[in-house]
């Protein structure tokens, strides 16, 4: 399966709320990892528990997924 990656971050659950209200919009599975943590993208409680202030890896199931990179843009970590 093609799949796209991206490192992000949250500071603060502001964020962790704004990036689920964000990734829902799209139709694609999406795992966040840290460590051997997995938790689903999508799941406001299950980004909680991976931390703040902290590099995540994102796993979008997709090859076409600009459009949510763009969307995702603020919380790509530098």
């Amino acid at each position: 399966m093609i799949m796209s990656k991206l490192n992000v971050t949250f500071r603060n659950p502001g964020d962790v709320l704004e990036f689920v209200r964000r990734v829902e919009k799209y139709p694609y599975d999406m795992d966040l990892s840290r460590g051997s943590i997995v938790v689903d993208a999508k799941s406001l409680l299950g980004i909680m528990n991976l931390g703040f202030n902290k590099i995540v890896s994102l796993k979008i199931y997709s090859e076409e997924c600009e459009d949510l990179q763009q969307d995702l843009k603020d919380f790509i970590a530098a």
